[in-house]
């Protein structure tokens, strides 16, 4: 869709060699604020599933899942190629894209939040409809706030856009915490969303307002001509978006309430920090789809330096829950949820392996290859469901972990292969794997210590893990950038590259 155009570079901070280290800080700010959001996140849910038990908070996960289905089916990849599309673009061109965008994310949303109330009446209860309506509510809010704020995106301010994300986790755990100290069913846990979601899309046209019309368009004959050029790719996100929940929906029929539990917690949680990866390489996504458009030696940097750092992160966050699982699961459940450790340990892989997945999948998305994703992700869906169903009935929830995990790491050699086919000048030095390989058995040394705290051997993991990174060289120089007095006395890369 993108037509050929003249940038003005000194206006368009893409098309200069800043963007690679703003990239590089606001991913950073991005991931730290939302760390500590996240260490928010456990103390209430903490209270959230000791309030709720087993059975609720298993019922809980699956509102949770049919909510999530229809987040991502009613962006069908639309914010995505939103998103290419206006890299592709000079900036007055870019946000009549924005408002059509804003009108069909409405829509889809409050289609697709009437289907899933109605399945949650008529395959569970009235009163989990219920629950699900309310979290489709808060859905929309959120989606009008992620719009609004394209313009803090697409010009890499991810300060402001970090402030955001971190209020929305700390308004959900304060509101959180405060409907468990008032002793609240499961059906206002699912509500919480909607005041945050308020307040926060009225902080967010604020901060945008006069940058871009905040109004969307309605409009079915634009829609069907952004949408058709895009289609493979919106069947592709819809495939993506049961992949990521099929495995919790599939074992509420194959499996009973109790192993949906020990799988719902694990999830849960691991479903809180499957947005760090996300932020971690999406913080560079823009860059890669104006590189995508008109310079692929410098879209084969990017992706290298990168795929480095995802490799490195995701190891160690694989690494992490392997050795910290046992007290996230006491400091979340209780020792009722015991049973939810090795769940949550076998799902720290695959939480790994979504850091270096991404990075390919950001790279086929910037080049545009939507049939070729769309083949990718309906195939990883059916290697997904394989698995679940076959090995649930044999291990339970552990298996469901396992066949999630797995169908992860699949996809992590599927897309890479995708992507370098046929595009040497794509390949990303693999100089580090053999050194995070090692870091990563180094680290695990501190599951024999069983005489020492859990919070102990984390400790020791880490600084392990670190210490193999360092020795052998394996961090990648560019992420000094993320210091600016240092960022400021060294070369980017390559001829300035970013």
């Amino acid at each position: 869709m993108a037509a050929s155009v003249e940038f003005d570079d000194t206006h368009d901070l893409l098309s200069t060699s800043a963007a690679g280290p703003a990239a590089v800080r606001g991913g950073a700010m991005r991931v730290g604020g939302y760390i500590v959001g996240a260490l928010a996140s456990v103390v209430s849910a903490s209270l959230l599933f000791r309030h709720l038990g087993v059975e609720n908070s298993g019922r809980y996960g699956k509102a949770l899942a049919l909510v999530a289905i229809v987040g991502a089916l009613s962006d069908l990849g639309l914010t995505a190629v939103g998103v290419r599309e206006m890299s592709q673009r000079a900036p007055a061109e870019r946000w009549p894209i924005a408002r059509d965008l804003l009108g069909l994310r409405i829509t889809l949303t409050l289609v697709g939040s009437l289907i899933v109330t109605v399945f949650a009446w008529l395959a569970y209860s009235p009163m989990l409809a219920f629950g699900v309506a309310l979290a489709c509510v808060g859905l929309l809010l959120q989606a009008t706030q992620d719009n609004f704020t394209l313009p803090l995106l697409l010009d890499i301010r991810l300060g402001w856009i970090t402030a955001l994300d971190l209020a929305r986790q700390l308004f959900t755990v304060a509101l959180t915490i405060a409907l468990v100290l008032i002793g609240a069913t499961l059906t206002p846990f699912l509500g919480i969303s909607i005041p945050v979601g308020a307040v926060l899309v009225v902080v967010a046209a604020l901060l945008v307002r006069g940058t871009r019309t905040l109004t969307p368009t309605f409009s079915p004959r634009r829609w069907q001509r952004f949408v058709g050029t895009m289609l493979p790719y919106t069947f592709a996100v819809a495939a993506s978006a049961l992949y990521f929940r099929l495995s919790i929906l599939l074992m509420s029929g194959l499996s009973d309430a109790k192993q949906v539990g020990y799988f719902s917690v694990p999830f849960r949680m691991l479903e809180v920090l499957t947005l760090v990866p996300a932020l971690v390489v999406g913080a560079a996504f823009p860059i890669f789809a104006r590189a995508a458009h008109d310079d692929h030696e410098r879209l084969g940097y990017a992706l290298g330096r990168v795929f480095e750092v995802s490799v490195i992160v995701g190891a160690w966050v694989a690494v992490s829950v392997a050795i910290g699982a046992p007290l996230a699961i006491s400091i979340v459940g209780g020792t009722k949820f015991a049973p939810a450790v090795p769940v949550l340990a076998v799902q720290g892989i695959g939480l790994g392996a979504m850091f270096v997945s991404l990075v390919w999948a950001n790279a086929l998305l910037s080049l545009g290859v939507f049939r070729l994703i769309l083949v990718i992700s309906i195939s990883m869906l059916l290697v997904n469901a394989v698995l679940v169903v076959a090995l649930v009935p044999l291990y339970g929830a552990r298996g469901a972990a396992i066949a999630t995990s797995l169908a992860e790491l699949i996809a992590v050699v599927v897309q890479a292969a995708a992507v370098l086919r046929g595009r040497p000048q794509l390949r990303p030095s693999m100089r580090v794997l053999p050194y995070v390989a090692l870091a990563s058995a180094v680290g695990l040394i501190p599951l024999a210590m069983t005489g020492i705290p859990v919070i102990a051997r984390l400790v020791i993991s880490t600084v392990l893990f670190t210490g193999v990174v360092f020795v052998t060289r394996t961090f990648p120089r560019e992420l000094l950038d993320i210091v600016p007095w240092i960022g400021t006395h060294r070369r980017e890369g390559p001829a300035g590259r970013s």
